[in-house]
């Protein structure tokens, strides 16, 4: 899947914005930013809710998207840091919310520092499916 495109920088900028604009270095609250495309090309962002149980920043995006009746989806990312300059990869609990809610949809993570796209299913190889 990896074809990087334009737009797939730009959503990069959109991540790293939300995570500039909220970064919490004292309490480490707001540490992770991400953006979501949807299909018809919107964006929504998000930042990480720090707790005992704390919410992805990945999750808050993909919500807020839901919330404001998307639910197709193009690609992902997240990004950590003030300014937003480390792309992540998403943890083992938002790889099986990717599975289950947007399995197609590219997720933007570094590979030895080069930027690629993957589905998201591939993220999390032998996983429950309800297929």
């Amino acid at each position: 899947m990896n074809l990087f495109q334009e737009r797939d920088y730009e959503l990069i900028e959109e991540a790293k914005k939300a995570i500039h604009l909220n970064y919490d270095q004292e309490h480490y609250n707001h540490t992770l930013g991400a953006a979501i495309r949807c299909k018809n090309g919107k964006v929504y962002v998000g930042v990480n809710l720090y707790s005992l149980h704390g919410v992805c920043a990945e999750q808050v995006a993909i919500g807020t998207a839901i919330t404001n009746g998307e639910r197709e989806f193009d690609t992902i990312v997240a990004v950590r840091g003030k300014e937003g300059e480390e792309i992540i990869p998403p943890c083992g609990n938002f790889r099986q919310i990717l599975r289950d809610y947007m399995p197609e949809c590219g997720v933007i993570v570094s590979v030895h520092g080069e930027l690629k796209k993957i589905r998201a299913k591939e993220l999390l190889p032998l996983s429950y499916s309800v297929e």
